[in-house]
């Protein structure tokens, strides 16, 4: 792994938090996005090599619509940046990491990801991110 790429934090509005956000931060979101498959909107916010991305819920039954209704806003998963993310699943699961996905998938930011279960992680969600065409 090279570096925490992003942490994600899920809110209840994308419009409240990105204010909420960009005056604690001082600057604006770079980028606003719907990922379709995960059923949610999200925004991002550059800060030196990291990121951070809120995730608010399209869906009352998407992932991050559960979160918030079990443990209220707040950080979500932390992300760490890959270089190969089909090698890096493999190794992990070798170590007997579990994956909640088999292959990788489009995420947003134009990332592959893979999210590890919080049981082999000390509850923590952890996200690997491949930037595509890297």
């Amino acid at each position: 792994m090279n570096k925490i790429e992003h942490i994600g934090i899920a809110v209840k509005s994308l419009e409240t938090s990105n204010k909420l956000f960009s005056s604690l931060l001082n600057t604006e979101p770079y980028k606003t996005e719907e990922v379709v498959s995960e059923n949610v909107n999200t925004s991002f916010f550059q800060m030196g090599e990291s990121k951070i991305e809120l995730l608010e819920a399209t869906d009352p039954a998407s992932p991050i619509a559960k979160f918030i209704e079990k443990k209220g806003e707040g950080i979500h998963h932390i992300a760490y940046d890959v270089t190969d993310i089909e090698a890096e699943m493999k190794r992990l699961q070798d170590e007997g990491f579990i994956l909640l996905n088999e292959k990788p998938k489009k995420g947003a930011d134009n990332k592959l990801v893979c999210f590890l279960h919080p049981k082999s992680t000390n509850g923590v969600l952890v996200e690997l991110c491949q930037e595509i065409n890297s």
